[in-house]
């Protein structure tokens, strides 16, 4: 069984895990991109040039690729495109053989909708065949139709998030452990691949549950955008609570930030759902309130661009990537 390391007062989380070490320490902020890279904003994504762009990515110096996991194209959902169209955790494995270092991440595994049997073995052989560069962010979900196609009651979700999560953790990582849940039994087997390393889990949201509860299960947590000021209250709220739960340990932050970058670098900065519109100059000045407030690592989502995604992901990995290293 792999056990997290006490020292002090609390846990030092994942000290020899590689990803986790290139991508998050504290008072830094490291940066992302979310899946599909190309400019489709509320149409279907095309899915060209993805492994071009990802491997672009690496060489440029972001930290990780993040997917999300939706089943189902709703129309009447605010996002009605599925965002990532290819399962989440089939295209990142297809990504990872593509790539050689940079992390690939979930935001998010939508518990409830999969069985925690097979997610553990899902991510038990990716972290097998690309040790420490798996970044597991879950969610208890919030797309009705998803639910619907697969016959769970959304208005249970918190329960079933908390459930799966727990036969999810005993599978992955006790031998032959003892489990009954709604969700099957486990008695006198075990779930082989064990990882080779802890996998990082990432609260999204509140999961359907309580601040306590996400500050105690989680490795970090991964929250929706908001004003610096906002966030960094969020964040001091967390944060405290880590500390009542596990002691001085650092817990990372996590952002997604859809950013429309504009040729002119002094270009000023405008408000636009959920993220700014501006110039390198501005994206600079955002970036760095976000990070004294607590933020260790942004998910830029470029879909808004009118401009060709290869251009911007340049501009920002040449020009404000070493800024913050």
């Amino acid at each position: 069984m792999i056990t997290r390391k006490k020292h002090g007062g609390g846990s030092i989380l994942f000290e020899n895990h590689r990803g986790w070490q290139n991508m998050l320490q504290k008072d830094h902020i490291s940066f992302g991109l979310t899946i599909p890279i190309e400019n489709y904003e509320k149409e279907t994504p095309r899915m060209d040039d993805q492994v071009q762009k990802a491997q672009m990515a690496e060489k440029l110096g972001f930290h990780c690729l993040w997917l999300q996991d939706v089943l189902l194209e709703d129309p009447t959902f605010e996002d009605p495109a599925t965002g990532q169209i290819f399962d989440s955790l089939i295209y990142l494995t297809y990504l990872a053989s593509q790539t050689q270092s940079i992390n690939l991440g979930t935001a998010a595994l939508v518990m409830p909708l999969r069985h925690p049997l097979r997610t553990a073995k899902e991510l038990a052989s990716i972290e097998r065949l690309f040790p420490g560069r798996l970044m597991a962010g879950i969610s208890s979900g919030d797309r009705r139709k998803d639910f619907e196609g697969l016959n769970i009651p959304i208005m249970e979700r918190g329960e079933w998030f908390r459930e799966a999560f727990d036969f999810f953790t005993k599978a992955l990582y006790e031998e032959y452990p003892e489990a009954v849940s709604s969700f099957g039994k486990l008695d006198k087997s075990n779930l082989v691949p064990k990882p080779p390393n802890r996998i990082p889990v990432f609260m999204t949201g509140y999961c359907q549950q309580t601040i306590d509860w996400i500050a105690e299960h989680g490795d970090g947590w991964m929250f929706y955008p908001q004003r610096p000021e906002q966030q960094r209250e969020t964040i001091n709220m967390y944060r405290e609570k880590v500390k009542q739960i596990h002691g001085d340990v650092f817990r990372p932050f996590f952002m997604p930030l859809p950013v429309v970058l504009s040729e002119d670098p002094e270009a000023p900065i405008e408000k636009i759902p959920a993220g700014y519109q501006t110039g390198r100059e501005g994206l600079k000045n955002i970036i760095e309130e976000y990070r004294s407030a607590g933020v260790n690592h942004m998910m830029f989502g470029l879909s808004k661009n009118k401009r060709p995604t290869a251009e911007v992901m340049q501009e920002i990995g040449e020009d404000i990537l070493p800024y913050f290293k």
